[in-house]
C-alpha cells in the first residue's frame, strides 16, 4: 500500500513541477538567448539593456519572450514595434533600421521609461490605463526607442556592456572546440580522453594475456569429491574457509543448514 500512494503522489508531482518549469517566476532571461549589445545606467534605478535577436522580426520574437513567460500586457502585432510589460520591466521589441533583418530587443526599467520615452508614442501600442499608472500624468521625454536613438535622444547614453556588466546579464554561449571520444577501440592498446588537449580522464589498458590472478584446482582420484583453492596472484584480505568438506544437515525443524567446525 505505501508502494501504491507514493506512485500516486509522484504522478501528481510531476506534471505539476513540469508547469512551474514553464511558467518561471519574473520575466525571461535573455542573457541565455540573445547576446547583450549595449547598455545605459543612470541613477534612481534607470537602467535600458539592448540584445539582438538576428533574423528574426518583431512579432516571431515578441511571441517567443510572452511564451517563455506570460507578461501582464501585451501590444497588439506589429511589424515595428512590440511591447511586453513586466511587473518591473518593460519590453520593446523593435525592429534595427540599420539592419532591417534582426530585431533589437530593449529592456527598460520603469523609472526609465518614466524618465525618457514619449508618451504619445506610446499611446498606439499600451493601454490608457497602463500609461496612466506608469506616467502618473507627467509627460518628462521623447524617447521612442534604441532604433531611434539618434533621432530621439533619451537622456542617458549608451555604450558597450563592460565584463561586469555582462556577468550581469550573460551573454548567450557559443559553440565550443572541444571534442568527445567514445572510449572503447578494437586496437589492443588504444586509450580515450575527454576534452580538446586530450590530457585528462585517460583510460589505461593493461597488456594482452596479463592477468590479475590464478585458480588451481586440486583433484583426488582416492576421493569422490574434489576440492579447489584460489591462488591469488597478490595478498588478499580474504582468509581461507576453515573447512572445505560440504555442510551439514539436519532434518526435521525449519530446514537450517548449519556449517560443521
Amino acid at each position: 500500500m505505501p508502494y501504491k500512494w507514493f506512485q500516486s503522489i509522484k504522478l501528481l508531482l510531476v506534471p505539476a513541477l513540469f508547469l512551474l518549469t514553464l511558467a518561471g517566476c519574473g520575466s525571461p532571461s535573455l542573457g541565455e538567448t540573445y547576446p547583450l549589445e549595449s547598455v545605459s545606467s543612470k541613477d534612481r534605478g534607470q537602467t535600458s539593456r539592448i540584445y539582438r535577436a538576428e533574423n528574426k522580426t518583431v512579432p516571431v520574437v515578441a511571441k517567443e519572450l510572452a511564451d517563455q513567460n506570460q507578461p501582464d500586457e501585451m501590444s497588439k502585432e506589429d511589424d515595428q514595434h512590440m511591447f511586453l510589460i513586466y511587473p518591473d520591466e518593460i519590453y520593446h521589441i523593435q525592429q534595427d533600421a540599420a539592419k532591417p533583418t534582426d530585431s533589437l530587443i530593449e529592456v527598460d526599467s520603469k523609472e526609465y521609461v518614466r524618465n525618457n520615452y514619449d508618451s504619445s508614442f506610446l499611446q498606439g501600442y499600451i493601454l490608457a490605463s497602463v500609461l496612466d499608472d506608469l506616467f502618473d500624468g507627467h509627460k518628462k521625454g521623447s524617447y521612442r526607442g534604441y532604433s531611434s536613438k539618434d533621432i530621439y535622444k533619451p537622456t542617458g547614453t549608451y555604450h558597450v556592456p563592460t565584463a561586469e556588466e555582462k556577468k550581469a546579464a550573460p551573454p548567450i554561449t557559443t559553440s565550443g572546440k572541444g571534442s568527445i571520444v567514445k572510449r572503447g577501440s578494437n586496437s589492443k592498446n588504444a586509450d580515450s580522453s575527454v576534452g580538446s588537449d586530450g590530457s585528462i580522464f585517460k583510460k589505461q589498458v593493461e597488456p594482452a594475456g596479463s592477468s590479475s590472478g590464478k585458480i588451481i584446482r586440486n583433484s583426488s582420484s582416492s576421493s569422490s569429491s574434489s576440492s579447489g583453492s584460489v591462488t591469488p596472484k597478490r595478498s588478499s584480505i580474504f582468509s581461507s574457509p576453515k573447512s572445505n568438506s560440504p555442510p551439514r544437515t539436519k532434518t526435521g525443524g525449519f530446514g537450517r543448514i548449519t556449517k560443521r567446525r
